[in-house]
């Protein structure tokens, strides 16, 4: 059997961006301006890229260039490895002016929302000199950006797939439905999901964990959720109900500035799944920096059900 030499190459920091903004831009004279370099250097580097790997990389044709099936996994490698280079310069940079730890956590909206900052903020107020950067997503996204090593710490509701990640507990929230106060369900003391399935509903981002799993539940009871207008915020959402648009289902904890302002219905959803526990993740506790190891056990035990 003929024996097959692997290509060993040189991460080239500069061709890795170079490429990148190739494909974004499917121009390579379009990426040269938007780069502020010659056109012919970028091609000269795309063909040392291609040499080195030993496959094409680009698919050259009239309209501009398209990446190969290579092509597509470098490119999804190199914003990988662009945007972690340009977290650690930025992160190294902070130590020369007095910060002692950085901790970059993902979070799910009800989490942002409900109770991460005022955790967060309590948490700088004792260890001063560590920076926190937190960044709202969904949760099927925090667990992916997780086990691909892109941020180290997550927090969003226990019902996501967190598969082989290590999980926490933290803090629990409890769903409601939120209708207007002319809203036939409006005079009941707490209602179940499935009653609140014959009336218009102002859900979340299509891709939010509540919008997949209130769709489950509903088809399980051999119905849907008629969600007429999607919204990526609760305030977003109380204002649509307040117009008399819809109801929705929304955590109590995350209407404290909404419903009595806007003079709204807020009542207790029944069912057990109702009460919603969220929880902390990350790929290994042991092996995150100190910082990150103080944060996640500050969130433990600074906890409120």
């Amino acid at each position: 059997m003929k024996s097959i030499k692997k290509r060993m190459w040189q991460v080239d920091f500069v061709s890795l961006r170079l490429f990148v903004a190739v494909c974004e831009e499917a121009n390579i004279a379009h990426a040269a301006e938007r780069e502020s370099i010659a056109a012919s250097a970028i091609s000269k580097r795309i063909a040392d890229l291609e040499y080195s790997i030993g496959t094409p990389l680009l698919l050259r044709h009239r309209a501009g260039v398209s990446p190969t099936p290579a092509g597509e996994s470098l490119l999804q490698h190199a914003r990988i490895v662009l945007r972690d280079v340009e977290r650690m310069q930025a992160e190294l940079s902070e130590y020369a002016i007095g910060v002692r730890g950085h901790i970059h956590i993902y979070a799910s909206v009800s989490a942002v929302v409900e109770f991460l900052p005022d955790d967060i903020s309590a948490f700088l107020a004792r260890h001063d000199g560590i920076k926190v950067d937190m960044e709202e997503r969904v949760s099927s996204e925090i667990v992916r950006t997780i086990e691909e090593n892109a941020t180290a710490i997550g927090v969003c509701w226990d019902f996501a797939d967190t598969r082989d990640l290590q999980v926490l507990p933290y803090k629990s929230d409890h769903l409601t439905a939120v209708v207007h106060p002319d809203h036939p369900l409006a005079s009941r003391e707490s209602v179940s999901f499935e009653e609140t399935l014959g009336f218009d509903q102002v859900g979340q981002h299509p891709d939010s964990m509540m919008n997949l799993f209130l769709r489950r539940l509903a088809a399980k009871s051999g119905k849907s959720v008629v969600n007429r207008i999607h919204v990526a915020t609760f305030e977003a959402a109380c204002r649509i109900v307040r117009a008399n648009l819809g109801m929705s289902i929304i955590p109590a904890e995350a209407l404290q500035p909404y419903h009595a302002q806007l003079g709204l219905r807020v009542i207790p959803l029944v069912d057990p799944w109702a009460f919603r526990r969220f929880v902390i993740c990350m790929r290994d506790y042991e092996a995150l920096p100190l910082p990150s190891r103080l944060f996640v056990d500050f969130l433990r035990t600074d906890r409120h059900p």
